[in-house]
């Protein structure tokens, strides 16, 4: 096996590159609108070769410009479905093809962006949903399905589940099992498990949300607030608001213009200082594995704005939790293995906290979550090791699936 080349800077020479040079750049506070820039440039010189779109619109997405990457994206998928991102390691030990959808960059599982420097070969075939499924796809050890759980998604997902029914190479995560981390679903699927606070979640449309914020709450008659409010299939905290009163969801649903909500208690899990703290934890076929923690004075914590990288005592913490990880995957030992055989997905991420109980309460599940060891190894020492864990044990399966384990 050859060594890695040291990380080199994007040109737009290189081919198709996935997500992960992108979110490296964005991660690390680098010019996003110059680095598609780079990608614009890249797409003058060779404008027939359509792995430079998809690389354009993934920089484009990934400066914020989504709308324009999104029909830039378009551009490329018409010339080109299939892309290959060779294995940073040569040669490679397995190759796996991955079901993508196009969409915003939430739309996909970015497997890449932990296998970045491994010697896993990935070949990316982007289904459209105004085309046929491909007439055949290149020879690959292993499917991943990285199509992410939304309304946009589903008729692919169900066209996907016929074809890869009797698919001659092993499946992850099979897409006719992937609705299950809809929010309501995974609700209803994870409401009797011991150890577990789930709070009931339930999709409404937008004339039973005007109405319980009239008062009529027998629309949903076990919903009380406090409650949490956002639009149907967005991700990130999007449109994600804590309510108090029917004043307060009148006042929301005034600003927010969608035809559907899910709608859910607020379950408040602050620790006994008033922190807040919330884990991602990556699940492999029930396995647990730390990606990263964060803490936040505010119950919405998203990790980019919760001060971790301002902040030395967060990330003393966290590495804290890392280290003694073992104890917390074991305080919560009933419930991983339960979440695999429920959700049926055999790579599945969680956000998740501990509620003053003891008890732990699951956010969101979802296999699209982004993991990645990507951050400053000075800020962070702790996450590589802890994040390598996480890497060699997707690799170890993928080589076990493929009949080439170690």
């Amino acid at each position: 096996m050859s060594q890695l080349e040291p990380i080199t800077p994007f040109t737009g020479e290189e081919g198709f590159v996935a997500l992960a040079p992108f979110l490296r750049a964005s991660i690390a506070g680098e010019d996003m609108n110059a680095l598609a820039d780079v990608a614009l440039q890249a797409v003058h010189r060779a404008p027939e070769q359509a792995e430079r779109w998809i690389n354009l619109s993934t920089a484009m997405m990934a400066a914020g410009r989504e709308e324009l990457g999104l029909s830039i994206q378009a551009e490329g998928l018409a010339a080109q479905t299939l892309f290959r991102r060779p294995a940073a390691l040569q040669p490679a030990r397995v190759t796996v093809l991955i079901f993508a959808a196009p969409g915003p960059l939430s739309v996909n599982t970015p497997l890449d962006c932990l296998l970045e420097f491994t010697d896993v070969e990935l070949l990316f075939c982007y289904l459209r949903p105004d085309a046929p499924m491909p007439a055949s796809v290149p020879d690959h050890d292993v499917v991943f399905v990285a199509i992410g759980e939304s309304a946009e998604t589903r008729d692919t997902l169900a066209r996907l589940s016929i074809e890869l029914a009797g698919w001659p190479r092993p499946v992850i995560n099979p897409p006719q099992n992937i609705p299950n981390i809809a929010r309501d679903t995974a609700s209803a699927l994870l409401q009797d498990l011991p150890g577990l606070v789930m709070p009931p979640c339930w999709q409404l449309a937008r004339t039973d949300v005007q109405l319980y914020a009239s008062g009529v709450h027998s629309v949903c008659p076990d919903l009380h607030y406090p409650l949490i409010v956002r639009p149907l299939d967005s991700h990130g905290g999007h449109g994600l608001a804590r309510i108090a009163d029917d004043a307060g969801l009148a006042a929301y649903l005034a600003q927010a213009p969608q035809a559907e909500f899910y709608i859910a208690p607020f379950m408040d899990y602050r620790s006994a200082d008033g922190q807040f703290r919330k884990y991602r934890v990556l699940l492999l076929r029930g396995e647990p594995f730390a990606c990263h923690m964060a803490i936040s004075s505010d119950w919405m914590i998203h990790y980019v704005n919760a001060g971790m990288y301002e902040e030395a005592a967060k990330r003393a913490e966290e590495a804290q939790w890392m280290r003694n990880f073992a104890a917390f995957a074991q305080r919560h030992a009933g419930v991983w293995h339960e979440l695999f055989q429920r959700s049926g997905l055999d790579y599945l991420a969680i956000d998740c906290a501990e509620m003053p109980s003891g008890e732990l309460l699951i956010f969101e599940i979802d296999h699209a979550m982004v993991i990645h060891a990507m951050d400053s190894d000075t800020l962070f020492p702790h996450k590589q090791d802890c994040i390598a864990l996480a890497r060699d044990a997707v690799r170890h399966y993928l080589l076990q699936l493929s009949g080439k384990g170690d």
